[in-house]
């Protein structure tokens, strides 16, 4: 049989970060392709302390259907807490909470953008939002991301030359994948800039509380006095990605069309793990956690910047992050990026190639992403120092037994005989 598919997806691609994965489940190979937490900063016992109590007391309240908007008490504390340590949130906003942040971008795009709408995102961005915009049929303009953030001046030019433009998307803390983090003064002028010309805002925040050095910089959503901002917040990196409970702060009209969207999309997030979290963010000490969570990922973070430094210069520089769980690297212009990234894979190792991360894939793109959350520390050491030796192969770095037949290797890489 001939299948049709619907133009929403016929030209949408897997997933790379996914076809990644499929090489990463060889037990040989170092995966710094995930996005994962670390395996050491999951709250189990507490969470199996949590379930048992609430199966054992009141098991009828995890297991039936529940509302739409989200468990009540986990709504209200999420306000509260929002509020009192973040000022963000107004009288004029609501809470929904959905099945992971993903499914924000979703029900946005859903309830806000028509096919041929313009969606203004970083250059790179998260592959798994750009995505859910290419579901829509939206189009996607990159902006690129500077040092501090995403260039305000191509961001006006875009505004400027696409009057049909919905949301801007940005990731202003760590950003997925660059690790950059948006200084005040362009929150300040993105911010402006989308009440000007009356952009929506989605402001998606994962990584928020995972700050190792520096300073805490205000949301954008605490400038919000004229209802532009959405709010994204997820407990993904900070209690489990595998529950699938994050929330958004939106102005009230938006709300309640979020609320009737993911009413056709899954009735309602998982009631289980809402209480879980519920239950742990105000039982529990969550300030301490994530006290505990920076703690580990402060170490995997020095230790993954200096194995770069140590293995890969001259070849790999990258740039140096404050918080987050992810390292931008680039490559010399005459290495060819994705043939890099495939003879990674052969040699073991797995990082994503930056091109995913563009808003057009098919750009030329010398920069591939890794993760230091997931592997162990004899796993990323291994691993960085392939990728050293592999980058390196003109001879100025010491041999590696892992890698063979380097004169070959560097002609694939560099296209050079």
């Amino acid at each position: 049989m001939e299948y049709q598919f619907s133009d929403r997806v016929s030209t949408l691609k897997p997933s790379a970060i996914r076809e990644i994965f499929k090489y990463a489940a060889d037990p040989e190979v170092v995966s710094l392709s995930a996005g994962n937490p670390s395996p050491d900063a999951f709250p189990a016992k507490e969470i199996a302390e949590i379930s048992e109590r609430i199966l054992r007391e009141n098991p009828i309240s995890v297991l039936q259907y529940s509302v739409t908007e989200g468990y009540t008490p986990l709504r209200q504390h999420m306000l509260d807490y929002m509020k009192r340590e973040h000022n963000t949130g107004s009288d004029g906003d609501d809470i929904l909470i959905t099945t992971g942040a993903q499914q924000i971008m979703d029900l946005c795009s859903k309830a806000l953008v028509n096919e041929g709408d313009v969606v203004i995102c970083e250059a790179p961005s998260f592959i798994g939002s750009l995505n859910t915009f290419r579901s829509y049929n939206a189009k996607l303009v990159g902006v690129t991301v500077e040092p501090d953030g995403m260039s305000t001046d191509e961001l006006e030019q875009a505004l400027k030359a696409n009057p049909n433009a919905k949301l801007i998307y940005t990731i202003p803390n760590f950003q997925n994948p660059s690790g950059v983090t948006m200084s005040l003064e362009k929150r300040k002028k993105v911010y402006e800039l989308a009440v000007k010309y009356g952009v929506l805002i989605i402001e998606d925040n994962p990584y928020g509380d995972l700050r190792y050095s520096g300073e805490n910089l205000p949301n954008i959503k605490s400038f919000d006095t004229e209802g532009a901002v959405i709010y994204a917040g997820s407990f993904s990196k900070v209690i489990s990605p595998g529950m699938r409970v994050a929330y958004t702060i939106a102005p009230k009209p938006i709300f309640q069309k979020l609320v009737v969207c993911k009413q056709g999309n899954d009735v309602h997030t998982n009631i289980w793990s809402q209480v879980v979290c519920d239950e742990f963010i105000t039982k529990y000490d969550f300030n301490a956690h994530l006290q505990r969570l920076r703690e580990i990922y402060t170490k995997k973070a020095e230790f993954c910047m200096e194995l770069l430094d140590k293995y890969c210069a001259p070849a790999i520089t990258y740039h140096r992050i404050d918080g987050g769980l992810f390292i931008w690297c680039d490559l010399p212009e005459d290495v060819d990026m994705p043939q890099f990234c495939k003879t990674a894979v052969l040699n073991k190792v797995c990082v994503v190639p930056g091109n995913a991360f563009l808003t057009d894939e098919n750009e030329t793109c010398h920069s591939f992403r890794i993760n230091f959350s997931t592997p162990t520390d004899e796993q990323l050491e291994k691993g960085i120092r392939i990728l050293g030796r592999l980058a390196n192969l003109s001879g100025r770095f010491e041999d590696e037994d892992n890698i063979n037949h380097d004169q070959e290797l560097y002609a694939e890489l560099t296209g050079k005989n």
